[in-house]
């Protein structure tokens, strides 16, 4: 059944101009996006691990840097979206494609867990030494999103 529905994703107008016409385009984009997302998050990560820009608040750098995460990852979700529309027969099947999107699935439930648990007691440590779970998501965020562009860069290679 889903298979059937990725069959006729691929074969629909979108689709075929997308994979026809404007993928090599679009791909660029998702990697200019996805480079973003991946350094905007790393500033935050590294600083939450106590490696980097340990002199500043991680409430200002939170501040200054995740916008620019948000339109980033914007703009990689679209142009993802827009290459499996274009490919989704082939992705279906794709064992780094799969692994990618269970990857971004645990990326999403790090930072909830982060935002809404952690992340809620900032003010005792925003300027010191990161909590130890602070330190934790930190390291798991980094872990998954190399993960992501890793699984990522391999889904053309199968």
């Amino acid at each position: 059944m889903l298979q059937e529905f990725c069959n006729w994703l691929s074969s629909t107008w979108l689709g075929m101009e997308i994979s026809e016409k404007y993928f090599p385009m679009v791909e660029s984009i998702h990697v200019i996006g996805l480079a973003g997302v991946f350094g905007s998050i790393a500033i935050v990560d590294l600083r939450l691990l106590g490696i980097a820009n340990r002199k500043l608040p991680i409430t200002y750098l939170s501040n200054q840097v995740l916008p620019w995460t948000w339109r980033s990852f914007f703009l990689a979700a679209l142009t993802g979206t827009l290459m499996f529309i274009g490919n989704a027969s082939s992705y279906y099947s794709n064992f780094p494609f799969r692994v990618k999107v269970v990857l971004l699935i645990l990326v999403g439930c790090n930072m909830a867990i982060f935002q809404f648990g952690t992340f809620r007691n900032v003010s005792a440590w925003d300027t010191g030494k990161p909590a130890p779970g602070a330190r934790v998501a930190g390291a798991i965020s980094l872990l998954l999103w190399t993960g992501i562009v890793g699984f990522g860069r391999w889904i053309g290679f199968v």
